[in-house]
This record gives structure tokens, sequence and C-alpha cells, in this order.
């Protein structure tokens, strides 16, 4: 699991709480349920409207992707990738049938059977990048979800303090109670503007780049498919693979290679 937006998330909130506690408040005093109920209920139900409901139905899946999904490292992949090539160009094509049983990446594990069962070439690249496309429209339609939610939030806190500065008004006979009203009235737009640049812009900015690694992860594996139903030589393939990796990456699997050639 990777846990930058957890630690991100609540990171931020306790800094929020901190700098509150230093400037002589206390925390209960921001926490008020009608004004938190307000944003985060009406941020959702903003959203909602804005959408379909398949949308609405995905919230939670959404949610437990961007705090729990896990990042593979692509050299994982490509390792993979090369030593079914390995086995590919040594045994043929058709020895990869068993293989493909223990292949816990799902996409590479479907273009492999296509390659296996004798899909055209042409065919396997159109059909491998369609289903790219589909993923990354999937993806951007969860994501615009929480964008909505980060854009709404802030003004749905303005409409708490402008409620909670009517609630003041209607009791200006009682002035011992007003400071207390008015600073409980901004507490919604706190709360607004806090949701939205702490949570969910965050976490939609989270699922865009959880997209952007997954649909590189799958272009890679097209490569490599491809590569192995051509019967390309293994290093070659390694390297075409290697060489879509980021520079980063890229330096460490030259690095385990020559570690591996040196042992």
């Amino acid at each position: 699991m990777d846990l930058a937006s957890i630690i991100g998330v609540v990171v931020g909130l306790v800094i929020v709480f901190t700098v509150q506690i230093l400037e002589g408040g206390s925390p209960a005093s921001i926490i008020l349920i009608p004004s938190m109920l307000l944003v985060f209920g009406g941020a959702f139900a903003a959203a909602m409207a804005g959408g379909v409901m398949k949308d609405t139905k995905g919230f939670v899946g959404q949610v437990k992707k961007a705090f729990t999904s896990k990042v593979t490292p692509p050299t994982e992949l490509v390792d993979n990738v090369v030593k079914l090539a390995e086995r590919a160009r040594r045994e043929g094509l058709l020895a990869l049938e068993d293989a493909v049983k223990t292949v816990e990446h799902p996409f590479l594990k479907r273009g492999l059977q296509l390659a296996i069962d004798g899909t055209d070439p042409d065919e396997l690249h159109d059909i491998l990048h369609a289903e790219v496309a589909a993923k990354k429209k999937a993806d951007k339609a969860g994501t615009k979800f929480f964008e909505n939610m980060g854009g709404y939030a802030p003004t749905i806190g303005i409409i708490g303090t402008v409620m909670g500065l009517v609630h003041v008004l209607e009791n200006l006979d009682q002035p011992e109670t007003l400071g207390h009203s008015i600073a409980a009235a901004f507490v919604a737009t706190l709360w607004g503007v806090l949701s939205a640049n702490i949570i969910w812009l965050p976490m939609a900015a989270r699922l865009t780049r959880l997209s952007a690694i997954e649909a590189e992860e799958m272009e890679l594996v097209i490569d490599g498919v491809l590569a192995i139903q051509a019967g390309s030589n293994p290093r070659l393939v390694a390297q075409k693979l290697r060489s879509l990796l980021p520079p980063d990456e890229m330096k460490k699997a030259e690095s385990a290679t020559a570690t591996k050639k040196a042992a």
C-alpha cells in the first residue's frame, strides 16, 4: 500500500489543529457537527447532482483506491515480461499457456492470452489500446467527482456562514452570545475551504496520478506482448521496455542487471 495520501491528509489536518492551538484556540471550537454536515453532505450532494448514478456508486471504491492503492515498481513488471520473452523464445509462444495462469497482472494476462490464441498483431494492438482508452475515460469520470466536490465545498461553506449570520442577526437582543455565534458561523467556510484543499482536490490529483501510472504500465505491457508475439530477442525486449521507464527507474533496472551479471 502507498501511504502518501493517508499521510498527506493526516499531516494537513494535524497542522490545522496545531495552528489553532498555537493561536490560543481550542480544536473543539472548529469541530461543529452542523457546519461539517452541511459542507461534506452538501458537497457530495452537489457532485452527485452534476453526474450520473454510476459515478456516485463508485465513490467508496474511488476513496479506497486513492488511499490504499499499491504502486508496483515498473522494473518488476519489465522483469516479468522479459522472463516470459525468454521462455517464448526458447520453447515457443504456446509454451506460455501454462505460465499465463501464474501471471498476476490482469492486463498482461489478457494480452498474453490473446497472443497465444493467435490474434493478429494489428488486431491485438487495437484491442489492447482500446482497453487503455476505456480505462482512461473511466478513471477521468471517477476523478471528476472529487474535483466537483472540491469546487462546490468552499461555496457551500459560504452558504453555511450566511445561514449562521442570519441566525446571529435574529438574536441581536442577546449581545453576550454574538461573539460565539459569529465565530461558529465562519466555521462552515473554514471546513469548506479546508476539505476542498486538503481532502477532495488532493484525492482527485492522486487518482489522476494513479491513472497515469496504470496507463503507462499498460502501454509497457502492450509493447512487451507484441514483442513476445513477434519472437523478439529477450535482450532487445528488455532494452526496449527499459527505455520506456522514467530515468530513475531505468537507472535502477540497469544497476540490477549489472549486479546480476557480476554475480
